[in-house]
């Protein structure tokens, strides 16, 4: 099996090669490992002491960013590496400043596997959440590395638990410990004879929380919302925004809006901007700029949604009306904002807890999105009390960086 899998790794890579040609973001992937192995050995020296994390994309590295913060601390004589699967989670924290090296994660080959290791020599490696490659946890088992999951997550419906998943529970039995987010992916592994393991919860709360000790201040923003009710639009998509644009245009002129798209090309950008009939303004257009008369503003870069959120009297996070689903919805919730999804958030636990809680309303049609904006908008009781129960959500669940680190050290 062994074998096949490396064979199938050999004709994706060739088969990527070709996608590049035509795909920028598949040319992200191929041109961003070409200098992975250069790019290491000029940033760590033979004799230095590494700590390795694993993301596959942006949300991952989010998911982990407390354990690597706390472990840094911990363990100031160790270079810190960062690696990404994914051109959306590399491209965009490429340059972090927790991490000493940050690279893209070479193919799963067995001799990509042997360099990669061999050059940064970690002491100890951490998988964030997910993505089990065979020939890298083959070598690191092979070394005596420890290995860690955190914040995994397993679902009944994966390869490791039917009968054919043999080579993939031989992926698992490489990790020393699996710090899970919850009794059932606890008692998944168990069910295949994986006793090393422990519900620390999800590191995300801890990222979220963490949150609120910093600057969240805007200026720009706090002019343009003019101490009016504003609502701020999350990662949407243009399935979220064909409703939202149709209540923009027909809302009241005491209500402000700010839309985050997930997608911030130009095109797509001037496109919902045509759609908008109130005063509207991007991020890119703002200097110069009386933003209390705007109404809508449209926020064309990113990195700065969190502390956009700060702002918010409602939040809509989209990608609930696509797959897999909802996008982030911790970082509007931990400053205790209501929050209006779309209809497909099961896979996302915190979604599904929150909707059932009652911080966050699901809707899955213009009418029901109508209805749930006029019930916070103009009920403030309703609106603070849902916004209660979202910041007590993330306070009630923080923690899970703690139960990793002393596990770690004990």
């Amino acid at each position: 099996m062994l074998f096949l899998y490396n064979l199938i790794i050999i004709l994706a890579s060739q088969v990527v090669k070709l996608l590049a040609l035509f795909s920028p973001k598949m040319k992200l992937f191929v041109d961003g490992r070409k200098e992975v192995f250069s790019i290491l050995k000029s940033k760590i020296k033979p004799n230095e002491k590494t700590i390795w994390f694993h993301a596959a994309s942006l949300g991952e590295y989010e998911q982990g960013l407390p354990v690597i913060e706390k472990i840094k601390i911990q363990y100031p004589n160790h270079k810190i590496v960062i690696s990404f699967f994914s051109p959306s989670g590399y491209e965009v924290r490429k340059n972090n400043t927790v991490a000493d090296v940050t690279v893209y994660l070479p193919l799963d080959t067995k001799s990509n596997a042997q360099k990669f290791i061999k050059t940064i020599n970690p002491e100890l490696v951490f998988f964030i959440k997910y993505e089990y490659w065979p020939n890298y946890l083959n070598e690191l088992k092979k070394l005596n590395i420890k290995t860690y999951l955190i914040s995994g997550i397993f679902r009944e419906n994966q390869a490791f638990f039917k009968w054919y998943g043999g080579f993939y529970r031989n992926a698992l039995k490489t990790f020393d410990y699996f710090f899970v987010q919850n009794e059932s992916s606890k008692k998944l592994l168990q069910s295949i004879g994986f006793n090393n393991v422990k519900i620390s919860g999800d590191t995300r709360f801890d990222r979220v929380v963490s949150i609120l000790e910093r600057d969240n201040s805007l200026d720009f923003i706090e002019q343009f919302k003019d101490n009016k009710t504003t609502i701020v639009i999350g990662s949407s998509w243009p399935k979220d925004e064909e409703l939202l644009i149709n209540y923009i245009n027909n809302s009241s002129d005491n209500i402000k809006f700010i839309i985050a798209p997930h997608n911030i090309k130009s095109e797509q950008i001037a496109n919902l901007k045509s759609q908008i009939t109130k005063s509207t303004i991007l991020f890119s257009e703002k200097e110069n700029q009386d933003l209390k008369r705007i109404q809508v503003f449209i926020i064309d870069t990113i990195g700065i949604l969190t502390k956009i959120y700060s702002y918010a009297d409602i939040a809509y996070v989209g990608g609930g009306f696509g797959n897999p689903g909802v996008h982030n919805i911790l970082e509007p919730a931990t400053f205790g904002i209501p929050i209006i999804i779309g209809p497909n958030y099961s896979h996302f636990a915190e979604a599904i807890a929150l909707v059932h809680q009652e911080g966050c309303v699901s809707i899955s049609n213009q009418k029901e999105l109508n209805e749930a904006f006029y019930n916070l908008i103009f009920n403030e009781d309703v609106r603070h009390e849902k916004g209660h129960i979202c910041s007590t959500f993330v306070q009630m669940n923080k923690g899970a960086t703690e139960i990793i680190l002393n596990h770690i050290n004990s």
